[in-house]
């Protein structure tokens, strides 16, 4: 039977273990993830970080400047940037003039990059078909909206914003 969900305030110590649980398992789920995704499309040339930017790339109608693909995956600039310089060379991406901004060159997928991406989208069905068989698909849509909504409080105008070296109780 399952407990009945109420709009009842919870515990606040409650909460901020909940809260921090979540997010101790978040840190290591996505290290395991980056790692089993390097293991999944190494011999395709690329990385988890490839792999992103490529995805990027490709769910964007446009073609984008470095820094919103950034802005869109939640990384640094310069992170894309170096990932981009490293990509080129390997033919994946290619950098193309921006009508809107002289030095933002837009990166464009290659038809190599697109096969990369379209082998390791195959390989990653396939995955998670076999990671998630037997668990309701419920339980991933309820965990995603509970994951967008505190992403949504993160990146929101009255987010609360954390101090570098926050006063410890009863000092």
């Amino acid at each position: 039977m399952r407990p009945t969900r109420t709009n009842a305030p919870s515990d606040p110590t409650r909460l901020r273990r909940a809260w921090t649980s979540l997010v101790l398992d978040i840190f290591r789920l996505n290290g395991d993830l980056l790692a089993a995704g390097d293991t999944l499309v190494g011999d395709l040339g690329l990385t988890s970080a490839r792999w992103q930017v490529l995805g990027a790339i490709a769910l964007s109608p446009l073609p984008l400047p470095v820094a919103h693909i950034a802005r869109n995956m939640g990384l640094t600039r310069q992170a894309v940037q170096r990932l981009v310089d490293d990509m080129r060379p390997d033919g994946l991406v290619r950098l193309e003039p921006n009508p809107h901004h002289r030095r933002a060159m837009l990166v464009v997928m290659t038809e190599a990059g697109a096969a990369a991406y379209r082998a390791a989208s195959a390989r990653q069905e396939r995955w998670a078909d076999a990671l998630a068989s037997g668990l309701p698909a419920e339980s991933f849509e309820a965990a995603s909206e509970l994951l967008r909504e505190m992403q949504r409080r993160l990146d929101g105008p009255h987010a609360p914003t954390p101090a570098a070296h926050p006063a410890t109780e009863g000092a």
